[in-house]
């Protein structure tokens, strides 16, 4: 027996953007999450510096890479990728800085102050919650700061040996973590002001 045209004839309908789980972003995204307690063990535990340095390379090519594939290539994207990103991003923020203290490698005043500038943005979460948002827009200077950051926290970790081309890069590392550093909390005053005029000029939900 066969089935009706109308029904033979169907195809399946695409999957949207919003439902896509599977795709190579978002496979690169839970790759750099596991890499994370790889590269605490590598550093903190097995004392593996060279092979620690080349975790973050990893991590930092693939989350460039994600992001290229997800504007560039067709069904790429999704809102597991739109989430899902932006928040190992915000882990790798927080747990290299501190794993880089406790080695000796960058002192904690920096930890601190990184630490500082996503606390007082968090607290601003509500605020944005009573007007209908949940975040606002990152800003290029803050995609700046972040790569800056990301970049130059291996290389100081790369500069800890006793060679000369080994001091070279830890300049450079701390060349980019300074300016990294900068870009990072006026991309903060950025994202306060943001939040000042959504404030001012949008209502609260429900009114």
């Amino acid at each position: 027996m066969t089935e009706p045209p109308s029904r033979r004839h169907q195809t399946p309908e695409p999957r949207t953007a919003e439902s896509r789980v599977f795709t190579v972003p978002n496979v690169l995204s839970a790759l750099r999450l596991v890499l994370v307690p790889v590269f605490l063990w590598l550093l903190l535990v097995a004392h593996e510096n060279a092979w620690a340095v080349a975790v973050l390379m990893f991590s930092g090519f693939s989350d460039w890479a994600d992001g290229k594939i997800a504007r560039l290539v067709d069904n790429q994207s999704s809102r597991l990728g739109e989430l899902l990103d932006p928040a190992v991003d915000r882990i790798y923020m927080v747990a290299i800085p501190i794993a880089l203290a406790i080695h000796g490698s960058v002192p904690w005043w920096i930890v601190l102050t990184l630490l500082g500038r996503d606390v007082v943005l968090a607290a601003t979460l509500p605020l944005l919650r009573s007007r209908g948002l949940t975040a606002l827009p990152v800003t290029y200077i803050g995609k700046a700061a972040t790569f800056a950051l990301m970049s130059g926290l291996p290389l100081i970790l790369l500069g800890q040996w006793d060679a000369l081309w080994s001091r070279v890069i830890l300049a450079c590392g701390w060349a980019f973590l300074i300016w990294g550093l900068a870009m990072y909390l006026w991309s903060g005053v950025l994202y306060l002001i943001q939040v000042g005029m959504v404030m001012r000029h949008m209502p609260k939900v429900g009114r």
